[in-house]
């Protein structure tokens, strides 16, 4: 996202709003053609609606606040500082009584110095550096906490609604957001369109709507880990698609998530709260 010569809110907006245009076919379909509700399986209802609309919201906090670090504080940083939300999910368990093994713990550290170690490390200070840092900061709650919401709504949730109301509400927030702050929407070179796309594609309709799918059924810790796969998963696409090498650093990176994740999974109980509806 860094290299989209595009603002800030209308790289967050255009990824949302293009998402919400490939999944409503799909949503439209499913509630046209709604599975059989499993026995004893909770109907969803109007509290399920609002928790859908928070997590939107909350999505279009993580973007607008880490899309617009990306331009303050260095990739390094912003990668680094976004990759805490797994930690705040984990305080969040821990706050509510919810059990977290040590090996849970380790696995979380593990992965979470993984996505460090793939982003790098910058040591720059400076005023604008240290907003941006703050920026990230605030991006890295308002993914925790749609991970949490999104595990809560999911319950009772197909995957295709419950995306649609969350790609949906977000693209509307950040379309306030960028018309106040006077960023242009449209009127950009093809080739950026076509990295929009490219980006939708990805990171959104195979990365986020996957990790929307799996809250069903895994526990919110364990999908905001899947997350952190995004870092190493763009210095790959990176490779695919722009014939940039990633840095030898960037497999060992990845190599630790992954070894932090299959430590968390082996541990961690799946999401439980109640049957799911699964797709």
């Amino acid at each position: 996202m860094a290299s989209l010569a595009v603002p800030a809110l209308p790289i967050a907006f255009w990824r949302n709003a293009l998402a919400s245009v490939a999944i409503a076919p799909v949503a439209g379909w499913r509630a046209a053609h709604p599975r059989p509700a499993t026995p004893g399986a909770p109907a969803a209802g109007p509290r399920d609606l609002v928790l859908v609309g928070v997590a939107g919201l909350c999505l279009a906090s993580h973007f607008g606040f880490w899309v617009t670090s990306l331009g303050m504080t260095s990739v390094a940083s912003s990668t680094a500082i976004v990759s805490l939300q797994v930690i705040w999910v984990v305080g969040y368990d821990l706050a509510r009584g919810a059990p977290v093994g040590r090996r849970v713990v380790l696995g979380v550290l593990l992965a979470t110095a993984g996505a460090v170690v793939v982003g790098g490390v910058d040591l720059s200070i400076s005023a604008r550096a240290l907003a941006g840092d703050g920026l990230a900061l605030v991006g890295s709650l308002g993914v925790a906490a749609y991970a949490v919401i999104g595990g809560r709504a999911r319950q009772r949730l197909p995957t295709s609604t419950y995306t649609l109301g969350c790609y949906g509400t977000a693209a509307a927030a950040l379309l306030v957001a960028a018309v106040v702050a006077g960023q242009p929407l449209t009127g950009y070179a093809q080739d950026q369109w076509l990295k929009l796309l490219l980006l939708t594609a990805t990171a959104q309709l195979l990365g986020h709507s996957v990790f929307n799918h799996l809250l069903a059924t895994v526990s919110p810790m364990v999908v905001s880990l899947t997350i952190l796969l995004e870092i190493p998963g763009a210095s790959l696409i990176a490779a695919a698609w722009l014939g940039q090498v990633p840095e030898a650093t960037a497999f060992v990176g990845l190599a630790m998530i992954l070894a932090g994740m299959a430590l968390v999974v082996l541990a961690a109980p799946p999401s439980g709260e109640a049957e799911a509806v699964a797709a």
